[in-house]
């Protein structure tokens, strides 16, 4: 209930922060996780991959005996054509439908491979390697593919093959989604050339003017020679032009190489 304290003669409950539970446990689950990363860093190359591997199996089988469930096994109510009446290539068709389409366990096995795989291989490669990369990134998606395509039974009576090409296909889909995500995830770049024009617009409340600049190559080193012409020329309204020119006289370091320049 927390502490009492003593106010006017009578005791009364001092009010304790309390904090959100659904924090108390985010809290816990982030100081677990780094602490088990912090201990897997420290292990073998065997050791790491085998734990890595097996958490990954782990949470793939999770996933496909979820998405099992929620097919209610649709797998069971395909009828299953004589063999003799399909060519190779039909039969072929069918056991990928049966692979694809099967109940919890089927599917929580095919997941626990390939996430597994994935995850084993992403594991060893960025020890040997030193970095996680594209190439990294579609090695472990070549191999979980090919592992899933022969383990669901999606191969047909070419195995070998369909798992090569599985393997191929998922790695060109990783490979691009590796790049689509450092693309995005990359922060935009500096312009360094600008960063003295960008700070002097902010603090007048011109921001919205900064491609103006740009668009007519105001670069910083430009500053001390702007002219309520050259503004005009890019576009910039009477009023921010005299803000900005009012500004510049007043900036002692723009003043100096004014004076210099003149």
């Amino acid at each position: 209930m927390g502490r009492m304290e003593e106010k006017q003669g009578t005791m009364v409950p001092a009010l304790m922060p309390q904090q959100n539970p659904l924090e108390q446990l985010q809290s816990k689950f982030k100081e677990v996780e780094n602490g088990f990363r912090a201990w897997l860093a420290k292990q073998s190359l065997p050791v790491e991959a085998a734990v890595v591997t097996t958490t990954g199996a782990v949470q793939g089988a999770a996933i496909g005996a979820l998405m099992g469930t929620l097919t209610n096994d649709v797998s069971s109510s395909l009828p299953t054509p004589p063999q003799a009446s399909m060519n190779p290539q039909a039969m072929a068709s069918f056991k990928q439908a049966q692979a694809l389409s099967g109940g919890p366990l089927v599917q929580a096995r095919n997941f626990a491979v390939m996430t597994g795989v994935n995850a084993g291989i992403s594991c060893v490669m960025k020890r040997l390697r030193g970095k996680e990369d594209v190439q990294s990134s579609m090695a472990a998606a070549f191999g979980s593919g090919a592992m899933f395509s022969l383990v669901s039974g999606m191969g047909g009576p070419n195995q070998a093959a369909n798992a090569v090409t599985s393997g191929l296909f998922f790695a060109l889909v990783q490979g691009g989604l590796f790049q689509l995500g450092q693309k995005f995830s990359q922060p935009p770049v500096e312009d360094v050339n600008y960063s003295r024009t960008k700070f002097m617009l902010n603090s007048l409340g011109l921001q919205n003017y900064e491609k103006n600049f740009k668009k007519g190559l105001l670069t910083d080193s430009t500053l001390p020679l702007l002219t309520d012409s050259a503004l005009r020329d890019v576009k910039i309204p009477p009023g921010p032009r005299l803000l900005i020119l009012d500004h510049i006289h007043r900036d002692p370091t723009l003043r100096e190489k004014q004076r210099h320049r003149g």
